[in-house]
C-alpha cells in the first residue's frame, strides 16, 4: 500500500543530512548585540527520556523533525534531558562566561556540572545566564531538562499532538541555537534604539560611559545613554532597507549593532483612513508566513533559508510577511531588516481552541461574541501567561525596523480582554500598528478593521473610520505530489489541477478584487501563503522549497497598481 506521508528535504537540509560532523546554524545568532568571541554548541547532543531511552538529537532542530536525527520515542507529558560536554576555548579561563539558549519548546531548567544555572518558562524567548562560577577546568557537562507536555496554558501556536489540516506536527526540545560567549567583568547586557525625529536615543544597558562609532563619527555614552543625530537620514522601507551599523565600546567590552529611521502610522488620504510608511500612504502587499520547513519544522536547515524565502517573495512584488502565531529566531528579523521585508508579527496563542466557538460560529456570521462572554473559556493563569509572553515578545522584537504591525488575537484563539491587551502593547510600543482581533470577534480598541475572507468576494469592513486590512485571503491550491508531505489528503480553499488556471485565477483575484478595494480604502492584504505546510498545499513555494509555483512575470504590474491605488 502506498505510504500516506513522505519525508521531504530542502537542498540545504540534504547537505546537512549528508554531513553529520557539520555544526548547524554556525552564524552568530543575536544580530543586535554581536560579539566576536563565542562558541557554538549546536550539533548532536545526548538525549535521555524519563522512561529510560537514551539516544541523540541534532540541535537546533525539534525532536520530531527529520534533521534532528532523533530515533527514540516522543511521549508528551514526559520529562527529557539534553546533555553535552564542552571545553572552553584557549584563553577563556578565568574570564566571565555567558550561556545563551535561543529557545526550548517547554518549561526547562539548566544545569552546568550538575549545579543549577537557570530556568525559563517562555517557549519562544531566549535566556542568557552567567555560568562563570559553575565552570571547571577541562571538560564541562551541560544539561537542559524540560517537560514536554504541550501545556495549553503556555503559547503553542499551530502545533497539535494529533496533527492534520491547519494543525501541524508539534515541535519538542531545543529548537534554536545554544552558545557561550566571553565577556569582561562589567559588560554590555543589551542595547535598545528609539527614534525621535532625526535622532536615535540609544540605551546601552550595563554600561555607564564609553562611545559609539557610527559612520566614521564617535558619539559619547553618558550614564548609559547615547544620542546620535543625523541630518536628512536615509529612511528604511522594503524598497530601500537602509540600516545604520554602529560599534559600542565601553570598558573592556565591544559589541556591534544597528538601527534604522522609519515611521509607521495612520492618516487620512483623500478622505480615507490609510496606513502610512514614512508619512506616505503605503500598501502592505503581504503573505501569510507560518515559519515551518519540511526537514527542520520550526527551524530551517540554515538561516540562509530565510533570505531565500524573502527574496523569492520580493521577486513576485510582495513587500510584507505576516509571521503567523510564531516567533522566529532573531536572524529571521535581521534578514527582513537588511533585505527589506515588512513584518506583521502575531502573538502566539495559548488556551484551548474550540471548533464550534472559534470557527463554526464565525463561518455562520456570528462574530460579535463579546470578550466578557468569552472569558469563561479561559482561566486566570492561562491569561496571565499570554500577557506575559505577549509583553516579552514586544520587548524582544521592537528593536527591528521591519516589524511594523502587531497582531494580538487570531480568529478568537485563546481570546480574552482584547481591549486590555491592546493597552498593554500600546504602553510598551507607541510606534506601530496594533491589530487586536485578526479575522473576527472584534472589540472596541484596535488601529485597523481586520477581516479574513476565503469563500466570498473580498470586501471592506464596516468600521469605515479605520484603515481596512484583509489579514487573510486566497489560499489557492496547486498540489505537486512529488513535493508534497501528505500524498492522500489536501487542505486549502480552492483547488487547481493546472498551473495555467492557478496563475490566471490568482491574477484575476488581485486585479479585479484587491486593486479596486485598495482604491476604495484597503491598506493591506495578506494572501495565504508563502509555502505549503504538511496537509496544506496552498503555498507559493512547495513545502521542500524546491519549486516556486509562481514566476515574477505572473505577478507583473500588480504591486505597482496597488501602490498607485492607495494614493487615490
Amino acid at each position: 500500500m502506498k505510504a500516506e506521508f513522505q519525508t521531504l528535504y530542502t537542498e540545504a537540509g540534504e547537505r546537512l543530512r549528508n554531513d553529520p560532523s557539520a555544526v548547524p546554524w554556525d552564524a552568530y545568532p543575536r544580530p543586535h548585540l554581536r560579539r566576536k568571541e563565542w562558541l557554538n554548541l549546536n550539533g548532536f547532543w545526548e538525549i535521555e527520556t524519563e522512561s529510560g531511552f537514551k539516544g541523540r538529537a541534532r540541535v537546533p532542530f525539534p525532536l520530531e523533525s527529520p534533521l534532528s536525527g532523533y530515533e527514540g520515542p516522543i511521549r508528551y507529558g514526559e520529562k527529557l534531558v539534553y546533555r553535552r560536554r564542552f571545553a572552553l576555548p584557549e584563553g577563556w579561563k578565568g574570564k566571565r562566561i555567558l550561556l545563551n539558549i535561543g529557545a526550548v519548546s517547554g518549561v526547562f531548567e539548566v544545569f552546568v556540572n550538575e549545579r543549577e544555572a537557570g530556568a525559563h518558562r517562555m517557549p519562544y524567548q531566549p535566556i542568557s545566564t552567567d555560568i562563570t562560577e559553575l565552570i571547571c577546568e577541562g571538560e564541562n557537562k551541560l544539561e537542559i531538562e524540560f517537560m514536554n507536555d504541550l501545556d495549553p496554558a503556555y503559547p503553542y501556536g499551530k502545533q497539535k499532538i494529533k496533527r492534520g489540516g491547519m494543525w501541524y506536527t508539534p515541535c519538542s526540545g531545543l529548537w534554536q541555537t545554544v552558545w557561550i560567549e566571553l565577556v569582561p567583568e562589567k559588560h554590555i547586557s543589551d542595547i535598545e534604539c528609539f527614534q525621535f525625529g532625526n535622532e536615535q536615543k540609544i540605551y546601552v544597558y550595563g554600561a555607564e560611559n564609553g562611545e559609539i562609532e557610527c559612520e566614521g563619527e564617535n558619539y559619547p555614552i553618558e550614564n548609559g545613554v547615547c544620542r546620535i543625530g543625523i541630518d536628512s537620514p536615509r529612511l528604511w522601507s522594503p524598497e530601500e532597507p537602509n540600516l545604520y551599523e554602529f560599534t559600542v565600546r565601553s570598558g573592556g567590552d565591544e559589541v556591534e549593532s544597528y538601527f534604522a529611521f522609519r515611521t509607521v502610522g495612520v492618516g487620512e488620504v483623500n478622505g480615507k483612513p490609510r496606513l502610512l510608511l514614512n508619512g506616505k500612504p503605503y500598501f502592505f502587499n503581504g503573505l501569510l508566513d507560518q515559519g515551518y520547513f519540511s526537514d527542520g519544522l520550526w527551524t530551517p536547515a540554515e538561516p540562509e533559508e530565510y533570505e531565500r524565502d524573502i527574496m523569492k517573495m520580493k521577486s513576485l512584488g510582495f513587500n510584507t510577511l505576516r509571521k503567523h502565531i510564531k516567533v522566529e529566531p532573531e536572524l529571521f528579523y535581521y534578514c527582513c531588516d537588511k533585505l527589506g521585508m515588512a513584518v506583521f508579527q502575531d502573538m502566539v496563542n495559548n488556551g484551548k481552541y474550540g471548533f464550534f466557538r472559534d470557527t463554526l460560529l464565525p463561518t455562520l456570521g456570528i462574530t460579535r461574541l463579546g470578550d466578557r462572554a468569552r472569558a469563561k473559556y479561559g482561566d486566570p493563569n492561562t491569561q496571565e501567561q499570554f500577557i506575559s509572553s505577549m509583553n516579552r515578545t514586544v520587548m524582544e522584537l521592537r528593536r527591528h525596523p521591519s516589524i511594523v504591525y502587531w497582531t494580538i488575537f487570531n480568529e478568537g484563539w485563546g481570546q480574552f480582554d482584547a481591549d486590555g491587551a491592546y493597552e498593554c502593547i500600546r504602553q510598551l510600543d507607541g510606534t506601530r500598528i496594533i491589530d487586536s482581533t485578526s479575522g473576527w470577534f472584534h472589540q472596541k480598541k484596535t488601529d485597523v478593521d481586520s477581516l479574513h475572507i476565503y469563500f466570498k468576494k473580498l470586501r471592506l469592513g464596516k468600521r469605515h473610520e479605520l484603515p481596512q486590512v484583509v489579514s487573510e485571503f486566497g489560499g489557492y491550491v496547486l498540489k505537486l505530489p512529488e513535493h508534497s508531505f501528505n500524498l492522500k489528503k489536501t487542505f486549502g480553499y480552492r483547488l487547481f489541477s493546472s498551473r495555467d488556471a492557478f496563475v490566471s485565477t490568482l491574477r484575476k483575484l488581485y486585479l479585479e478584487e484587491v486593486v479596486p478595494l485598495a482604491e476604495k480604502g484597503l491598506s493591506a492584504a495578506v494572501y495565504t501563503q508563502v509555502s505549503d505546510v504538511e496537509d496544506e498545499t496552498n503555498g507559493i513555494l512547495t513545502y521542500d522549497r524546491r519549486v516556486m509555483k509562481l514566476a515574477p512575470e505572473d505577478m507583473a504590474g500588480i504591486a505597482e497598481a496597488l501602490q498607485e491605488a492607495v494614493k487615490k
